[in-house]
């Protein structure tokens, strides 16, 4: 390393030899034209001064005398090089008078220097070279550093390099950064040394500035010229990269320093370490960390969270304990960064309650949490399902006095619509308007749960808050209601919504489309559902992986299943990798279509691709070995799962139990019940109704109704089916008080009554006698808007002919016949029983009208 230039020591460059004087009257800037207003500095008394002013004060102003030349001025000054003040003096009454000749610079670096010489006047020579620059521009910066260099030589003045840190300070302080970075380039040039406090100073403000590129060239100049730097220049540098996100740069700034042997402290070290967590690089943090404690260095408690906080990150809980241990046993205390990093920690390894523990701790201790520890707890019991302790730490937050933000309120908004809290979920919303905090995120929450839901029309009532509160809607809030709608079956308000996207400044992505095209899978427009795949193919839009399983899976809802498997092929020869999903589409296609052969065939080139079979794919496979009534294959299929360490799902317990219930063989399925719950999963409502179904058609409706009392008690939804089988069961069994019970029950729940269980209760009250009220079940059907079908008008029809009315019978039929239903062989055998009984006519009292229509009724069956 080189020496620094010191007043002490003449450098080299000043013994140059320099024969003709140079004129800088002509290469001076405008802004020395008026350097001469100088701050005065403190004065002492001194009578050497007095006496010289004496001397050199001529007896008549001196634009009366004579103007005076530069080589003039600059010899006064000189000849006052020992006495700064008298020079300082001389300078500001040569700039008072109006004879002394404009533009000359000269005596500003004369000036400059003879205060230089005199430690007392260091602060005149700053404020000085400060007014300076106030006048100037950044590129004069070179010029002033090479003029005060030449000037030195020529006036035979020992140079001081303090005069140029205070000129490059005097820069930096200014805000001249430009003109700093000038002022630096000449001095390297001329080979003048900055202090490294200096250039620390001016490494620092680029950074502040956000001058990063500019810091770095400087620093590259700096090491490439030998120049001494410090462990604080290492420190300014490893903050810009910070601040730029130059990660590994920043490391190896460290670590060039380290191996050319500077001196780095405590602080560098953190900083350094701060580094390698941001990578993360952790294992180099760890020996760094190691480092310091060797050299007897403890970490300050920023650097232990930092480390703490990124093996948070990193799911490391075992070093974070150890950190939390060490940090301790080094006397720094924890603080509630430390403590909620810790938090986050255990909830992130799933241990919420050890979590919640260190908050109670923290209160006792007299830690009092912030926005950031109340957040990190909310979400964390968000995350485990607490959703009661999230909502508690979210009320105790306000009663503390900190507002919850966004953030919290839609952690905690997301927490009620995962648990089904949807009362809870619109009293959050609407605090959140009220409140005025509710953005784009907590409308989309809201949106995509009820559109998933199919209470579209709950969420277009929030969609019409979110626009009437100024919230713009962003492409995801009309992603998820055009899925509501399309869900819903509503694809032209889909449509409507999709077509809006470009008026509204937004671009329909990927998702978008794919949504479209499955919503008119759903509705069975095939057509529509393929112009809208044209169209984001025109657009440039290239499809992702849900967009071709989406075809796919569509055209096997449609019943094309074939097609599907066509245009697989060709999509696979244009390189689309399909998935597991996409055979499962495929398979379960052929499986409802019947054609069992077709998915095995699938099943197998899956296989030969490669591709692992899941548990849906056998599930699938299952369902249609039992729907053809090969229960055989389907256990085969089952055993294959358990070798290939695959569990079933409820799915696939739900089709082998259903296949044993339709083959009458309640054993098997009460074994596959109890083994479906020994393998801890819980039966679901189809389940139930295979498992009542069965029973039912054995005439056990005691084992049935054992089942239904089960399912209230764990809170296993009743529907429709499971309701439709009871009521048909008992009616059958002649136990209608029981059955009216359970249909009470049914429409309590607003379980909405279809055509099949009107069905039910009519074939069942007719039956067993009970015309009457099977009446008013009919009745009750058009109350309900639900239209009888021909079954039930032959169920009624033969009640009134065992009834003896006739007149009833035949009305039912015209009615039906009015309705435009067709009436089937079922009628017709109802008739024909009818007329091979004469003596029914006999017996029966009847009108005469209806006594002549009846032969044309009969007529309309028999032809004759």
């Amino acid at each position: 390393m080189r020496n620094r230039i010191v007043s002490s020591s003449i450098p080299p460059w000043l013994t140059r030899s320099c024969t003709v004087q140079r004129s800088f009257c002509s290469q001076e800037p405008s802004w020395l034209h008026s350097l001469y207003s100088v701050p005065s500095s403190p004065k002492k008394p001194n009578l050497q001064t007095e006496s010289l002013k004496k001397l050199s004060t001529p007896t008549e102003p001196i634009s009366q005398t004579t103007v005076l030349k530069q080589t003039h001025l600059v010899e006064l000054l000189l000849r006052h090089r020992n006495d700064p003040d008298a020079a300082l003096d001389y300078f500001r009454r040569a700039k008072k008078d109006s004879g002394v000749v404009p533009g000359i610079a000269d005596p500003f670096y004369a000036l400059v220097h003879i205060l230089m010489g005199s430690a007392h006047h260091h602060k005149a020579a700053r404020n000085l070279l400060k007014s300076c620059i106030l006048r100037s521009s950044d590129h004069a910066a070179a010029i002033l550093v090479d003029h005060l260099v030449d000037s030195a030589k020529r006036f035979e003045f020992q140079l001081d390099s303090r005069v140029f840190d205070y000129l490059l300070n005097s820069y930096v302080r200014a805000g001249r950064l430009r003109g700093a970075i000038h002022c630096f380039n000449m001095m390297i040039e001329s080979d003048v040394e900055p202090s490294v406090k200096v250039m620390n100073i001016l490494l620092a403000a680029l950074v502040r500035k956000h001058m990063v590129g500019e810091a770095q060239d400087l620093y590259k100049e700096i090491v490439l010229r030998g120049i001494t730097i410090g462990s604080a220049t290492v420190r300014v540098m490893l903050r810009g990269c910070l601040k730029e996100g130059n990660l590994g740069e920043a490391e190896q700034y460290f670590r060039e320093a380290k191996a050319d042997g500077v001196k780095l402290d405590a602080v560098t070290y953190g900083t350094a370490i701060h580094v390698f967590c941001k990578m993360p690089k952790l294992n180099a943090a760890f020996e760094l960390l190691s480092e310091m404690k060797e050299r007897g260095w403890v970490p300050s408690v920023g650097t232990f969270t930092t480390v703490i906080g990124a093996c948070v990150k990193q799911r490391n809980l075992v070093d974070v304990l150890r950190l939390k241990d060490e940090m301790l046993s080094c006397g720094v205390p924890m603080n509630l960064v430390v403590a909620t990093s810790l938090m986050k920690g255990y909830y992130l390894q799933g241990d919420l309650d050890s979590a919640l523990a260190l908050f109670d701790e923290l209160v006792v201790d007299g830690l009092a949490p912030n926005k950031v520890t109340y957040s990190v707890l909310i979400e964390g019991c968000y995350k485990h399902g607490n959703i009661q302790k999230a909502c508690e730490l979210y009320n105790q937050m306000k009663q503390v006095g900190i507002q919850p933000s966004v953030y919290n309120t839609n952690s905690l908004l997301r927490g009620f619509l995962v648990a089904r809290m949807w009362e809870e979920a619109s009293r959050l919303l609407d605090e959140a308007i009220e409140c005025g905090i509710a953005n784009v995120f907590t409308y989309n929450s809201v949106i995509s749960w009820l559109s998933k839901e199919g209470r579209t029309n709950e969420a277009c009532s929030v969609w019409d808050k979110m626009v009437k509160n100024k919230v713009v809607p962003s492409i995801v809030s009309y992603n998820n209601l055009i899925f509501g709608h399309c869900r819903k079956g509503d694809t032209d308000s889909a449509s409507n919504l999709f077509s809006e996207l470009n008026e509204k400044g937004l671009k329909a992505n990927v998702i978008t489309f794919s949504i479209m095209i499955d919503g008119y899978f759903r509705k069975g427009k095939t057509d529509q559902a393929f112009e809208v795949f044209d169209q984001m193919v025109a657009l440039g839009i290239v499809p992702n992986d849900f967009t071709f399983n989406t075809i796919v899976n569509g055209l096997c809802k449609a019943g094309r299943t074939s097609e599907a498997r066509d245009l697989l092929k060709k999509l696979v020869e244009k390189g689309f990798v399909p998935s597991c999903m996409t055979y499962n589409s495929i398979i379960d296609g052929f499986v409802k279509e019947g054609v069992i052969n077709s998915a095995l065939g699938v099943y197998t080139e899956m296989s030969q691709r490669g591709l692992s079979p899941n548990v849906n794919t056998y599930t699938s496979l299952i369902d249609g070995f039992c729907k053809s009534n090969n229960i055989g294959l389907a256990l085969k299929m089952r055993n294959e799962i358990r070798n290939k360490g695959l569990d079933l799902d409820v799915t696939a317990y739900c089709a082998l139990i259903d296949g044993y219930c339709k083959r009458r063989d309640m054993k098997s399925a009460r074994e596959l019940f109890n083994e479906l719950l020994e393998v801890g999963l819980s039966p679901n409502t189809v389940v139930y109704n295979s498992m009542i179904s069965g029973f039912r058609n054995l005439n056990n409706m005691e084992a049935a109704l054992v089942l239904h009392k089960e399912m209230i008690s764990k809170g296993i939804p009743c529907d429709l089916e499971t309701y439709t089988t009871l009521v048909d069961g008992l009616l059958k069994e002649g136990n209608i008080l029981f059955a009216s019970d359970l249909y009470m029950e049914m429409l309590a729940k607003d379980i909405v009554p279809d055509v099949v269980i009107f069905d039910v209760l009519v074939r069942g009250l007719c039956n067993k006698g009970q015309l009457e009220n099977a009446r008013k079940v009919f009745e009750e059907m058009d109350r309900k808007s639900t239209a009888p079908n021909v079954l039930i008008y032959n169920t009624l029809i033969a009640g009134y002919f065992r009834e003896g009315n006739l007149q009833e019978a035949f009305r039912l039929h015209d009615e039906m016949l009015d309705r435009g239903l067709v009436p089937d062989d079922k009628t017709y055998d109802i008739l024909k029983k009818f007329c091979s009984d004469p003596s029914a006519l006999l017996e029966t009292p009847f009108n005469l009208p209806d006594f002549y229509d009846f032969p044309i009724l009969i007529f309309k069956y028999w032809g004759t």
